[in-house]
């Protein structure tokens, strides 16, 4: 294949060297530069394939949910994200010759559309430069650098409508057809499996007259028939809940009752659950509750917000004259709002104003709505298509970020966004006229919050702000500046002409924030410099060509998609907990301590030992406090949103305000707050994001809705209580009782001797003949002691209980970090400092009798397993079992005393529990660590806890969303 790129071509697998990335024209098409691949050799053919099994199960009982066996991924594929593709984007009934089983099917279905519909409308300069985007497009998709949204994967190369956006904004007038209108265009994208969001502000309130003379119903009412619907719909289309946003404006006369909708509601889920209704997310009685199916939020303009600064009065006004009808306290109205959302975490907030300042296209509307999850604002009755780059694929192993490669797969991605609206498919005809005219796009990216951390930053900190607001400039400018080149190739959207001088408007206000913006560190000034430079090419770019997009950028919630390239965090989000859940080739799971750690460390200035130490420390603990050698100066750069240092509430918000001036849309993020948060801290948050100048907003405060049932009680215990007369049933009582299983007179035993804190023992484990050990004894060096007599007596009460049946995993995990004196020091390389005796007999029994999954779940591991963590981020074994970590597979042996059992071929890739108590994802993980309850609801598809994603919620183990994802 020859190659046609002007310039230097980048050398296989990297980025070209010098200069920045350019996108120019070449006669009546784009030229495509080469990012990654070489000329004459197919991204396919530089990977390693392998063949798996995929099979999911149903942790509530079970049962196989989803099973294809022999799929095949690149061996660098995690087997979480194997499995999340498989279930999720293979297309093709199962068991039949037309399901697909290949990564290699799906990645051409979507990309060989793409070019092919990128040729058909003029957007290339030759075939040649056709192939360079196909190839360079697989190979960004291959080795998880982007990914589409989902219905990307869904739909694209399918004989089903080509929906590729998952973002949707309807509007509703005040008539009676256009609101079943709206319930029916809301049921059809519902159905697809997307989302919506709308403004009910001009349906006129409660509080006025019809034209008949009697009182309108108001919003909130026709807000109760919508939630019907859409509860009804996602159970015959979908698995899930429906996703959708209501807006209602500040100054709508109707706007308490819309505030205390979801209060009320959440007050009888409480009230049914205690009386023993099934009032989980998804349960059989929940469905009897109002308002549930969506996500509310009050549009607020600066206007009502000045009015609460000052304290002064706001007027509420009619829907048909716009005169005041009623004034109240602004003060008390955004307290309701707060107490609102102390209770439930419903209303979230909009700021109108800074939202339209930033507008693109006034001239053909407001913005009024947003989608679900608050990133996409933009015209009534239009739609967005979604892209996200994992912005650690763009980190060096000299931990600088690789800005002109980063650029470059930009102009990649947007190109491939921008061709994607000449062949997609709409849900309704209005939505489809509306996105071809003004084609609004929503590249963004995720992983933010581990690429922070990697290089040292803390996620609420000046420089870690500074990087953010950096590459999200570099971001939106490269797309606008791509957007402006293709827009003198086959044109700007046709809705441009008329809105030309407000859209440049807002690229001067992105250049300009992007000049005033403060910067960091040597990181983050080269990233910077390239951003004013793209900002300066927009600008001049955009004078001569106009925009091929209204919109070219938003942060959204990466969830099923942050899933499948394998993302240690989402969207924005830092990282959840510094301890992850990870699922094993084979079946089984296992924890490990987060492989951005000891990057991290590196680059702090930390030596092996004591990245080592640290991270021993981790995995014992969940947390970094008081590890060993580590600066407390440094604590806040391993800060998380869950566990023992959780960053603020105001930390969020100030990453959401250092990010905003280069994001077109908004960001998808709900600030997360502690159950003792008051309703003080909430107006706070509230009325600083708004000074800050962030466009959307939502808080949730830990425990404020009901997730799952909190009583024991059943709906039937409630029912057969609530009947006294009916007959006692006699029941046999049979009682069980455990029985003691000695060991035989002759019994194999290990002696090891041991030195902690400079106090000398002596430890004999004896194990049955059929394996697994039986008893323990103690011998301290001074007989007769007080310390010996207890280790006598101690170390007999365990063996009694092991004999039986308790099992060794339980001892370890109760006497492990047990501290008294003698402690410090010992003379054993596997377990250097113990914290007491009782720590060191145990960490040392679980080395030699548990398996290596049992023990790294407890966080037990040996110097050889700690010394490869340190080497290739993973504990895990791998000449004897086949594991994946951070997407790398590995072999090594285990390094335990009492190897394990391991089958010699592979098991079939079923998720099976950890060792009691079973967790199957982080949240649950780190329940089991911090002994807290989240209330995130269960997944429908394979219930396992979900997590929060942005304004959404993600299940860790099937790739499912509560959104529009």
């Amino acid at each position: 294949m020859t190659d046609t790129t002007s310039g230097t071509r980048a050398a296989k697998g990297g980025a070209a060297k010098g200069g920045k990335p350019s996108g120019s024209k070449a006669g009546a098409g784009l030229r495509v530069e080469r990012i990654y691949t070489t000329p004459g050799v197919h991204p396919y053919d530089e990977v390693s394939w392998e063949r798996r099994d995929v099979v999911m199960t149903n942790w509530r009982d079970g049962s196989v949910n989803f099973e294809q066996r022999g799929v095949e991924f690149p061996d660098f594929w995690s087997i979480n994200s194997t499995n999340i593709v498989t279930s999720k984007y293979f297309r093709g009934a199962l068991g039949t010759e037309q399901r697909e089983w290949s990564l290699k099917q799906i990645i051409d279905r979507v990309v060989l559309t793409y070019r092919a519909a990128g040729e058909k409308n003029g957007y290339f300069a030759s075939p040649a430069d056709a192939e360079i985007f196909e190839h360079e497009l697989t190979h960004a998709l291959l080795h998880q650098v982007f990914s589409f949204n989902s219905p990307v994967w869904f739909n694209v190369g399918t004989t089903q409508p080509q929906q590729v956006s998952a973002c949707f904004i309807l509007s509703v007038d005040d008539s009676m057809d256009s609101i079943l209108d709206w319930y029916k265009e809301e049921g059809m994208i519902f159905k697809g499996g997307s989302g919506a969001g709308l403004n009910l502000s001009r349906i006129r309130s409660s509080k006025e007259l019809l034209s008949s003379g009697g009182n309108a119903s108001g919003p909130v009412s026709f807000m109760r028939g919508a939630d019907a619907s859409a509860g009804t719909i996602k159970s015959g289309g979908a698995t899930r809940r429906a996703a959708k946003m209501v807006v209602l404006d500040v100054d709508h006369p109707d706007v308490e009752a819309f505030i205390e909708t979801k209060v009320k509601e959440e007050e009888k889920i409480r009230a049914l659950r205690d009386a023993g209704f099934d009032m989980d997310l998804g349960g059989d009685d929940i469905t009897s509750v109002q308002y549930q199916n969506a996500n509310n939020s009050v549009r607020v303009n600066d206007e009502f917000m000045q009015a609460v600064e000052n304290g002064t009065d706001f007027g509420l006004r009619s829907r048909m004259s716009g005169e005041v009808i009623e004034t109240v306290d602004a003060k008390s109205l955004f307290r309701k709002m707060a107490e609102a959302a102390w209770a439930c975490a419903d209303p979230g907030i909009q700021y109108d104003t800074i939202i339209n300042q930033w507008h693109t296209c006034p001239e053909s509307g407001r913005i009024n709505a947003s989608n679900p999850c608050s990133e996409y604002m933009h015209l009534d009755n239009s739609s967005c298509n979604l892209a996200s780059l994992n912005l650690m694929k763009f980190l060096r192993e000299d931990d600088t970020f690789d800005a002109v490669t980063f650029a470059k797969v930009v102009e990649l991605v947007i190109t491939a966004m921008d061709i994607s609206i000449c062949f997609a498919d709409f849900p309704t005809e209005k939505i489809g006229d509306t996105t071809r005219a003004y084609r609004q796009l929503g590249i963004g990216y995720a992983n933010l919050g581990a690429l922070l951390m990697a290089t040292g930053h803390a996620y609420d900190s000046d420089g870690g702000r500074a990087l953010a607001g950096a590459i999200s400039s570099l971001m939106t400018g490269t797309a606008y500046k791509r957007g402006a080149e293709l827009a003198g190739i086959v044109g700007p959207y046709d809705g441009y002409a008329r809105n030309a001088e407000p859209h440049q408007r807002v690229m001067r206000q992105h250049a300009d924030a992007n000049a005033a913006a403060p910067r960091g560190d040597d990181l983050d000034n080269p990233i910077w410099a390239a951003a004013t430079e793209t900002w300066q090419d927009v600008l001049r770019l955009g004078a001569k060509n106009g925009f091929r997009n209204a919109q070219a950028s938003v942060l959204a919630p990466t969830g099923t998609i942050g899933l499948m390239m394998d993302c240690d965090t989402t969207g924005v989000e830092p990282d959840l907990a510094l301890v992850k859940f990870k699922k094993l080739v084979g079946g089984g799971s296992m924890q490990i301590v987060n492989g951005t750690v000891p990057r991290a460390l590196r680059r702090l200035g930390y030596q092996s030992e004591q990245i080592e130490a640290v991270v021993a420390h981790i995995a014992d603990h969940g947390n970094v406090v008081d590890a060993p050698g580590l600066k407390t100066e440094h604590y806040s750069i391993f800060d998380c949103a869950m566990g023992e240092r959780v960053i603020s509430a105001m930390g969020h918000v100030r990453m959401m305000a250092a990010i905003q001036p280069w994001i077109s849309g908004a960001i998808s993020k709900t600030v997360n707050m502690p159950e003792k948060a008051t309703v003080e801290e909430i107006e706070e948050i509230y009325f600083e994001a708004w000074k800050l100048g962030v466009k959307a907003l939502a808080i949730y405060r830990d425990n404020c809705k009901v997730g799952q049932p909190l009583s024991a009680k059943t709906k039937n215990d409630g029912k057969a209580e609530a009947k006294p007369s009916a007959p006692a049933v006699v029941q046999k009582v049979v009682e069980y009782r455990p029985v003691r299983k000695r060991l035989p007179k002759g019994r194999p035993g290990i002696t090891t001797s041991f030195t902690v804190g400079g106090a000398e023992g002596y430890m004999t484990a004896n194990s049955y003949p059929d394996d697994g050990l039986g008893e323990v004894f103690l011998k301290m060096s001074k007989q007769g002691s007080t310390l010996a007599g207890m280790m006598d007596a101690f170390s007999i009460a365990v063996s009694v209980g092991m004999q039986y049946g308790v099992p060794l995993e339980t001892y370890v995990s109760k006497f492990t970090n047990m501290r008294f004196e003698p402690a410090g020091l010992t003379d054993d390389p596997d377990v250097r400092m113990a914290q007491s005796i009782v720590d060191y007999i145990f960490r040392r029994l679980a080395l030699d009798f548990l398996p290596f999954e049992t023990r790294s779940a407890l966080g037990i591991h040996s110097v050889d397993e700690r010394q490869r963590h340190l080497e290739t981020g993973s504990y895990e074994p791998s000449d004897d079992v086949d594991v994946d970590v951070e997407g790398l597979s590995q072999s090594a042996p285990l390094a335990t005393a009492k190897p394990q059992a391991v089958p010699s071929a592979p098991a079939p890739a079923a998720v099976q529990p950890l060792p009691t108590p079973a967790v199957h994802n982080s949240t649950e993980l780190l329940e089991l660590q911090q002994g807290i309850n989240s209330d995130a609801p269960l997944c429908f598809s394979c219930g396992t806890k979900m997590r929060r994603a942005g304004s959404c919620y993600l299940c860790e183990g099937c790739g499912s969303t509560s959104g529009c994802s």
